[in-house]
């Protein structure tokens, strides 16, 4: 008698395969909401920066003209790179003057989708705070 031989087929079952996709959709829905945290923290960073420079320019202005520049038409006259915005355009800087500011708050208004946080702002005297409603602690990181 005469007996063929068997070949095993090799592979993946239809079983094995959406166990793991199932998987990788459990992963996946894990770290995206983290690595969104982590991006606009990221951004919230660039617009830190670009308001301890702008107050920097603020000081130098006032050392030569003894007076701050409080409002965003005299914006140019700090001579900042991109004059109202940050490096990269996320935020976008106004000037202003409120009692107890020290003489100028500057707002760095964020151009993406930061809600917890919402826009930075820091005064002369250093107060730093945030529109959104998380605590500017957090945001100021």
């Amino acid at each position: 008698m005469l007996t063929l031989p068997r070949y095993r087929q090799s592979g993946f079952t239809l079983i094995e395969l959406m166990i793991t996709v199932v998987v990788i959709g459990i992963l996946a829905a894990i770290a995206y909401p983290s690595y969104q945290e982590f991006v606009k923290r990221g951004n919230r960073t660039e617009g830190q920066a670009f308001l301890s420079e702008v107050a920097a320019r603020q000081e130098r202005y006032y050392a030569q003209n003894h007076a701050y520049i409080t409002a965003d038409a005299d914006i140019g006259k700090l001579k900042l790179k991109n004059d109202d915005k940050s490096e990269t355009g996320k935020y976008v800087l106004s000037i202003g003057t409120n009692d107890g500011d020290g003489g100028y708050t500057l707002t760095a208004t964020q151009q993406f989708s930061d809600t917890a946080c919402g826009n930075l702002i820091l005064t002369a005297t250093g107060v730093k705070s945030v529109s959104g409603n998380r605590a500017a602690a957090d945001c100021w990181k």
